[in-house]
């Protein structure tokens, strides 16, 4: 699993392409991406965004932002979105398909949610 930045993504037809931003990216045609989802709810809640546009830490934003995810996992909201990544993951892994990619539009490329996602992500996704 990886993640990328959608305006640096060039291979618009790559299979395995999750948006994992809760709004679509400005000045990005739906029909320009392949994506096999777009799971909103593993992305961090307005109120999170909010404050990590605020001034947030992002040391402070991963905590509150796992602490958001591991909420969700244990209230059953996530079942769905977990279970289509490993279905992905697996079926990619038997047939040789791309590897899961992850799709984000954060200008910043180390301190994004994504960033946290795809760790938090990594071993959910091997149970």
């Amino acid at each position: 699993m990886d993640i990328d930045r959608v305006y640096d993504w060039r291979d618009r037809q790559r299979q395995g392409l999750y948006l994992v931003d809760r709004l679509w990216p400005r000045g990005v045609k739906k029909e320009s991406l392949d994506l096999a989802g777009w799971p909103k709810e593993l992305t961090p809640s307005s109120d999170l965004r909010r404050e990590f546009h605020n001034g947030l830490s992002f040391a402070e934003f991963r905590e509150k932002y796992v602490a958001e995810l591991e909420e969700r996992k244990a209230a059953g909201e996530l079942d769905d979105a977990l279970t289509e990544l490993r279905d992905y993951q697996e079926r990619a892994t038997e047939e040789g398909a791309p590897e899961l990619l992850l799709l984000y539009a954060a200008k910043e490329k180390e301190h994004n949610h994504a960033v946290v996602l795809r760790d938090w992500l990594a071993p959910q996704l091997e149970s």
